[in-house]
């Protein structure tokens, strides 16, 4: 059974950082493109950053450029989203997700996902 567990949100002010754990289980996770998603009250889940299980490259949306930085421990199968710079329109609930297809952002294409975890970020 596959399982990813999510940790490491909570409440921050603006300008502050946060780390965000992912913690898989019962998949070859290293044969895993890893992302991370969030959705905010009343909007739609979005993509936020994604990392390949061939090179480890990365892909971020626009808004967290610079600011977020994705990576992954194959030997801890464990994703992280380090965030800095944290601004209030960071605030929502972030999910990571593990899918078996290269470089993908479309939520759709995605096999597995975490619980997620609550981000707050204060003004």
């Amino acid at each position: 059974q596959v399982q990813l567990v999510e940790s490491g949100g909570g409440l921050v002010q603006a300008g502050g950082s946060l780390r965000l754990s992912c913690a898989a289980s019962g998949l070859t996770f290293s044969s895993y493109t890893l992302g991370w998603f969030r959705q905010a009250p009343g909007k739609e889940r979005e993509f936020v950053a994604v990392i390949t299980w061939i090179g480890g490259s990365t892909y971020y949306t626009d808004s967290v450029k610079g600011r977020f930085t994705i990576s992954r421990d194959n030997a801890k199968n464990t994703v992280y989203l380090q965030m800095n710079s944290l601004k209030s329109e960071d605030t929502a609930v972030y999910y990571c997700a593990a899918s078996s297809k290269y470089a993908v952002t479309g939520s759709r294409q995605y096999d597995y996902w975490g619980q997620g975890t609550q981000v707050t970020v204060s003004s």
